[in-house]
């Protein structure tokens, strides 16, 4: 039988440690005794309309749901090896809110924690904002739909990432990254993509210096390109650009189409680049002439 806890205030270590099958409404998880690890080990509990200010209250919990749920930011750590869960309409304001964790829904939240989401698997954010630094880093199965987010040095040592209709707004994205795919969504910031194997870029808008360098198997499909200068170095990438772009370096191999080019850069390479550069008025002469492309 399930238990419904309602309208309490707890602040002692473990308060409500091992709780099972119950339903926790209204609650709040701060005070002078300041308890660590509120709701440690629970099992099959639902949170709603709780206001949480206390470290570490959802360690190796699984199956548990939070809704209209508040976490400040002194709650630090809060979801950690847990899993199985749904966070909806809440807000996560603690440094590293989860850490460790498997599948994870959370949707239309508000979160401003660093070092979000590390180490885990089986993560979807849905209709959200972030502000995060090193998001997600050495996860995998990884999704994002219609996410707003800031910060830097995300998505780094990822892998099978899925992106869409997303404002990225961050710098050092996707280094060392495996299989991510990016689509209808604008990714903004610096040095985006190094060291990446497999990533692919599917009707994006790309904003910043030096983008796209180092990369294995990079593909960039309808997209388009702004401020982006010595873009490509030593890439293997096929890429098919519907704008101008400041200056391409160097690239490694593959075909890159452009809408127009300010400089095509071969400087001082310290592997074979064999990459080619072929402006699309080129292309659609090639083609109205019967050649082949």
């Amino acid at each position: 039988m399930r238990q419904m806890i309602k309208n309490k205030q707890y602040d002692e270590e473990r308060a409500l440690y091992n709780l099972k099958s119950a339903d926790v409404i209204h609650c709040i998880f701060a005070g002078e005794a300041d308890g660590e690890s509120v709701l440690k080990e629970a099992r099959d509990v639902n949170l709603k309309d709780c206001n949480f200010s206390l470290r570490y209250p959802l360690w190796h919990v699984k199956k548990f749901s939070m809704e209209k749920v508040t976490m400040d930011e002194l709650t630090r750590a809060a979801i950690w090896y847990s899993s199985d869960a749904v966070i909806t309409d809440s807000v996560l304001g603690g440094i590293k809110a989860v850490r460790e964790c498997s599948n994870i829904t959370l949707k239309n939240c508000k979160i401003d924690s660093t070092e979000f989401g590390w180490k885990s698997k089986g993560i979807t954010l849905r209709d959200s904002k972030i502000i995060s630094e090193y998001l997600f880093m050495d996860s995998k199965d990884v999704a994002l739909q219609n996410v707003k987010m800031k910060g830097k040095y995300s998505f780094q040592y990822m892998e099978a990432v899925e992106i869409t209709d997303s404002e990225l707004d961050t710098k050092d994205a996707f280094w060392h990254s495996k299989n991510v795919t990016v689509r209808n969504s604008v990714v903004k910031g610096e040095y985006l993509g190094w060291f990446s194997e497999g990533l692919t870029l599917i009707n994006c808008k790309i904003i910043g210096t030096q983008p796209l360098c180092y990369c294995r198997n990079l593909k960039l499909i309808n997209c388009t390109m702004e401020d982006t200068d010595l873009a490509f170095e030593y890439s293997e990438v096929e890429a098919d650009i519907r704008s101008n772009v400041l200056s391409i370096k160097n690239p490694k191999s593959g075909t890159i189409i452009v809408d127009s080019l300010g400089e095509a850069i071969w400087d001082d390479p310290v592997m074979e680049c064999n990459g080619e550069i072929i402006l699309r008025e080129d292309v659609v002469n090639m083609k109205t002439m019967g050649c082949a492309v």
